[in-house]
C-alpha cells in the first residue's frame, strides 16, 4: 500500500510553489497524497519564517502534526523558511519532529521521509544551492486556470528589517528555457493566468547575459493559450521605462503591478535600507499611470519601524493619500533576529504601532472604495472562479478582492465580459455581458 502523505503549506505563493514541487516528487516516488493530516502516515509542514506572526503560525502547525503521532502518524517532516533559519533551535525544542530541512530541497523530500521511517533523524539547513531542477514534476494546487510561475529565487537587496537573503540565499534568475518550457506546459494544460513570482522579479536576467524581465515577459506573451500575465513583487527603483512601456502596450500583461514600497518617509526608508525616495516613488507612479491610465497598483507598507515618530507616520499617511493605491497591505514592524533593524534604538511600542496600523488601513479602505466607485460603468474581462464570482485584471489570486457577477450564467475557468454596476470597499459587482473565452 502506498505511503500516505499530506503537505501543509504556509506563507507566500513562493512557498506554495515549493510545496507543489514537493508533491510532484512524492507522487513520482509512489506516495499517495491525502488532504487530511489525520489520514496521513507522514505529515510535511512547509513553514514560513518571514515575520513573528508567521513563525507562530508555523510552530502551531508543527505542534498539531506532532500531536497526530499518537494516532497513527509515523513521521513529521518540517521544511521551508523556518526550518532553514532555526533548525537547530527547533530540533532542541521539538524532539518529536523527525526531520528539519531548509529551502531548495524539494526533490529530496521522498528520500528524507524514507530515512526518517528507517529511524534516522534528519537535519539539513545548509545554504540553498544555486542549481535549478531541470525536469522535476510539479503538481499544482491552484485552480486549473491560474498558476504561479517562479522566475527567480533569493535576494540581494538587504533591507535592514528582512532575513530573506539569509534564508533564501543570493538572488538568482531561473534559466529562461526552464521558465518558458513550464509556461508552455501550463498553457497546454489550460492555464489562462500566470503570476510571475520571486523575491524581486525586476532583477530577472541580471545574471543571465541578454535577458531581462522585459524580454522574459515578452516571450511569455507569445505563448498561445496564456491570456493574463501578472507581475508580482517589483522593486520600485528597478522598474524601467521599457518595462512600463511594455505593460502599457502588451495586451496579455495585466495592467497591474505589485510594488512593495514599505514607507513614504525618506528618513524611515533610509533606515530600512530601501533604495529610492518619496519623490522617486511619486514620479514612478506618475509614469506608470501616464503610460497606462487603467493600471491597478498594489503595495505593502510597514508601520512602527524603529525611529518612526508621529512626523514620519504623518508623512506616510500623506504619501498614501497622494498616490492613492488601488490595493494596499500593511504590517506592523516585526523585529527579526540577526537583521540590522533589530539593533536599532527608538523602538515603537506595540500599542502605538497597532493604532497606526489601524489608522493607515482605514485610509486605505476609504481610498480603495473611492477607486472602486470610479469603475462603475467600466466593461472589463473577468476570470470566473466559482458560481457568481471572479477576478478582473485588477485582482491577484488570493490577495485582492473579487468581482461578484450577476445577470447570467458563467462557468469557472472561463473569461467573460461584464460591466461594473456597484462598488464596495474591496470588491465590485458586475453584470455579465457575454463570454470572451472558455
Amino acid at each position: 500500500m502506498a505511503l500516505k502523505v499530506t503537505i501543509v503549506s504556509l506563507g507566500c505563493p513562493k512557498n506554495l510553489v515549493d510545496a507543489e514541487e514537493m508533491v510532484g516528487a512524492l507522487v513520482e516516488a509512489g506516495c499517495g497524497m491525502v488532504a487530511e493530516p489525520e489520514r496521513a502516515d507522514v505529515v510535511v509542514i512547509n513553514t514560513c519564517g518571514f515575520i513573528e506572526s508567521a513563525k507562530e503560525e508555523s510552530v502551531g502547525a508543527i505542534l498539531e502534526a506532532v500531536g497526530l503521532k499518537s494516532n497513527g502518524c509515523r513521521s513529521v517532516v518540517v521544511t521551508g523558511c523556518l526550518a532553514q533559519r532555526y533548525s537547530r533551535e527547533l530540533e532542541r525544542e521539538l524532539p518529536e519532529v523527525d526531520a528539519f530541512i531548509g529551502v531548495g530541497r524539494n526533490a529530496s523530500v521522498p528520500d528524507v521521509i524514507n530515512r526518517t521511517l528507517a529511524g534516522q533523524k534528519v537535519v539539513d539547513s545548509s545554504p540553498p544551492g544555486a542549481s535549478w531542477s531541470k525536469n522535476g514534476r510539479r503538481i499544482r494546487s491552484t485552480p486549473p486556470w491560474t498558476a504561479y510561475l517562479r522566475v527567480a529565487d533569493g535576494c540581494d537587496n538587504r533591507c535592514s528589517y528582512c532575513a530573506i537573503p539569509d534564508i533564501r540565499g543570493p538572488f538568482r534568475s531561473r534559466p529562461p528555457e526552464l521558465v518558458l518550457a513550464e509556461a508552455e506546459r501550463m498553457a497546454a494544460e489550460g492555464v489562462l493566468e500566470v503570476s510571475l513570482v520571486g523575491q524581486d522579479i525586476t532583477r530577472y536576467g541580471e545574471d543571465i547575459q541578454g535577458w531581462s524581465l522585459e524580454r522574459l515577459a515578452g516571450e511569455l506573451a507569445r505563448i498561445d493559450g496564456l491570456r493574463w500575465i501578472r507581475l508580482l513583487y517589483c522593486y520600485p527603483t528597478r522598474i524601467t521605462d521599457s518595462l512600463i512601456e511594455l505593460v502599457g502596450a502588451e495586451p496579455k500583461l495585466c495592467k497591474y503591478m505589485d510594488i512593495p514600497l514599505q514607507h513614504g518617509d525618506d528618513r524611515v526608508l533610509a533606515a530600512m535600507n530601501r533604495r529610492g525616495s518619496r519623490s522617486q516613488y511619486l514620479d514612478l507612479v506618475r509614469r506608470l499611470r501616464q503610460a497606462c491610465p487603467e493600471i491597478a497598483l498594489r503595495t505593502s507598507i510597514i508601520v512602527g519601524f524603529p525611529g518612526e515618530g508621529e512626523e514620519e507616520f504623518e508623512n506616510l499617511l500623506s504619501f498614501v493619500e497622494e498616490i492613492r493605491f488601488d490595493r494596499m497591505g500593511a504590517f506592523t514592524y516585526s523585529r527579526e533576529d540577526g537583521t540590522p533593524a533589530a539593533r536599532l534604538p527608538d523602538r515603537v511600542p506595540k500599542a502605538v504601532a497597532r493604532r497606526r496600523y489601524e489608522r493607515l488601513m482605514e485610509v486605505a479602505r476609504r481610498i480603495s472604495l473611492e477607486r472602486n466607485r470610479r469603475m462603475i460603468g467600466w466593461e472589463m474581462e473577468v476570470l470566473v472562479e466559482s458560481a457568481g464570482t471572479g477576478r478582473s485584471y485588477r485582482d491577484a489570486p488570493e490577495i485582492d478582492g473579487i468581482v461578484r457577477l450577476v445577470g447570467g450564467d458563467s462557468r469557472p475557468g472561463e473569461i467573460v465580459r461584464a460591466t461594473v454596476i456597484e462598488a464596495a470597499d474591496y470588491d465590485v459587482t458586475a453584470r455579465l455581458q457575454g463570454s470572451a473565452s472558455s
